[in-house]
């Protein structure tokens, strides 16, 4: 018998049952539709991450200041000026793995213009800030060495100040703005950076030289850097040694002996996202496991039914045999009705996977990824599940005694 009559007779005996095989497919569907909502929702979660952290900028470390202490309480990084405008110089100018480094000196202030008002930040800083961060222009131009070093009254606002003062649309450029009854002529408007890890805003911010953040925002702390230091690595490969680097050299400067604490911080961004994104990839195998199990209890199901159609159809099955039918077709036959539940309801399952991912990622407002890998993986796993729980009823199947099964009542 062709392998097409067998699949015909099988689709026959499962068509009879419409019912009994779509709960038999049940199991299939659910474990398939699980695996693949989970893996999608879990490598959208890890592209996020990537995102979010490649928004901060590439090969960036992150220098912060030291700690406070008083009173037996403990400020924690940032909260005492350590780091010095030599320091930032020696950075530049001492660590070869070092490409560019810029300071970073926030306040908050509020920012008017003729019609509207909105508080947000301040960052004085350096043309190579915007370097660092891989941030360009959407509309005008940056802060240039020349507008630094004359401390010019210019600034670059973010996106959500844009919007704030003129509305989402609005070309901004040329007009002027008032930071503590300032004026500022606006050069610049920063491309979207979209939100933090943390969900801060990054384009609810506005930038200005960082000499005239000194000498009319917030006076500065003499010898002392009152922010932080954004350092950009040479290439990726190269993001470790320059870590290290500046780490010796401000231990140096400091003079900080073996064993001493660091009174600054190297905040790494390329090891926090790698950690973020193993936690986000063990949850997702954690969430894949424990669905992948209902594919299993989707394949006791299977074998249950196809005993329980084996019993009911065991007077077929002699007479089958009686007219030359062979064991192994009577073998095929039942293994192909369990491969076409098990494949049928991988198929169906992988389509309300990708609806269930897709409806959860517009809820939550995470993105997905749905990866054809673990797709295809799934519906083969399937497949293999429908053949290895539908082979012992199949055997039962094809080992009858064709006397006793046409005897059977």
């Amino acid at each position: 018998m062709s392998p097409f009559a067998t699949l015909r007779i099988a689709l026959r005996a499962l068509l009879r049952n419409k019912m009994r095989s779509f709960l038999t497919m049940l199991g299939i569907i659910i474990g398939v539709g699980a695996v693949i909502a989970m893996v999608a929702i879990g490598e959208g979660a890890k592209a996020q991450v990537e995102a979010s952290f490649a928004a901060m900028g590439t090969n960036l470390l992150i220098v912060l200041p030291g700690a406070s202490s008083g009173g037996g309480a403990s400020g924690g990084f940032g909260s005492q000026p350590t780091l010095t405008w030599d320091d930032l110089k020696a950075i530049q100018n001492e660590c070869p793995a070092v490409r560019v480094a810029s300071p970073a000196l926030r306040s908050n202030a509020q920012i008017v213009s003729e019609e509207q008002n909105w508080s947000t930040g301040i960052t004085g800083t350096t043309p190579e800030y915007f370097d660092v961060r891989s941030w360009p222009m959407a509309k005008g131009v940056s802060i240039t060495a020349a507008d630094n070093d004359g401390g010019a009254k210019v600034v670059v606002l973010g996106q959500t100040v844009v919007g704030k003062l003129w509305g989402p649309n609005a070309d901004p450029i040329g007009q002027t703005v008032r930071i503590k009854n300032i004026p500022f002529e606006v050069i610049g408007v920063a491309a979207s950076k979209g939100q933090s890890p943390t969900g801060q805003d990054y384009d609810d911010v506005a930038f200005i030289p960082v000499n005239t953040y000194l000498a009319k925002i917030q006076g500065g702390l003499k010898k002392y850097l009152s922010g932080t230091i954004f350092v950009g690595a040479n290439s990726a490969g190269d993001v470790g040694r320059a870590e290290l680097e500046v780490q010796a050299l401000l231990r140096e400067r400091h003079h900080l002996q073996p064993g001493d604490d660091d009174d600054f911080s190297v905040r790494n961004l390329a090891e926090i996202a790698g950690a973020q994104q193993a936690g986000t990839q063990t949850l997702t195998t954690l969430l894949a496991s424990v669905a992948a199990v209902s594919l299993l209890v989707g394949g006791i199901g299977i074998m249950n039914i196809m005993l329980v159609s084996v019993t009911e159809r065991t007077r077929e099955i002699g007479t089958r045999m009686a007219v030359g039918a062979k064991p192994r077709q009577i073998l095929a036959q039942f293994l192909v009705e369990a491969l076409v539940l098990s494949v049928f309801g991988g198929l169906v399952g992988v389509a309300l996977g990708m609806l269930a991912s897709q409806r959860l990622a517009a809820q939550f407002g995470w993105p997905t990824l749905i990866r054809p890998d673990v797709t295809i993986i799934a519906v083969v796993f399937s497949a293999i599940v429908g053949v290895g729980f539908g082979l012992y009823p199949a055997r039962k199947a094809s080992r009858l005694d064709p006397i006793q099964a046409l005897r059977f009542e």
